[in-house]
C-alpha cells in the first residue's frame, strides 16, 4: 500500500507545539499552568467524592465556604497554596510536589 492513502499521525506534543506554542513560550506556560490546575481540581473532586463528602462538609472541615471548594474543583480560582494543602490534608490524601529547576541561573538574594 502506498503512503498516499495513509493518514499522518501526530503526537500530543507535536500538536500542542503547533497550536499552543513551544515549551517556554508565554502562551504554552499559561496553557500548561491551566492544565495543571484543572487536573488538581479533578483530583480534589474525586478524593472528596470517594470519601462521600459534600462540598459543604469538606468546606467546614477546612474552614472555608462551599463556594471555595466548588471553585477549587472547577479550577475557577488561583487558590492559596495553604488552602490546597488544608483540603488535601482534610481528605487524608498524600501530597507529592516535584520542583524542576530550569536551566536558569539562580541569583543570590
Amino acid at each position: 500500500m502506498s503512503d498516499k492513502g495513509k493518514l499522518k499521525l501526530y503526537s500530543l506534543d507535536e500538536v500542542t507545539d503547533k497550536y499552543i506554542g513551544k515549551q517556554g513560550t508565554p502562551k504554552r506556560e499559561a496553557f500548561d499552568q491551566e492544565l495543571r490546575m484543572d487536573l488538581l481540581g479533578q483530583a480534589l473532586k474525586q478524593a472528596r467524592q470517594d470519601r462521600n463528602l459534600t462540598q459543604e462538609q469538606l468546606g467546614k472541615m477546612v474552614g472555608v465556604q462551599k463556594a471555595q471548594i466548588s471553585k477549587l474543583e472547577n479550577s475557577l480560582t488561583d487558590a492559596r497554596f495553604d488552602t490546597i494543602l488544608k483540603v488535601f490534608k482534610a481528605l487524608g490524601a498524600k501530597i507529592n510536589f516535584n520542583v524542576e529547576l530550569l536551566n536558569t541561573p539562580v541569583q543570590p538574594v
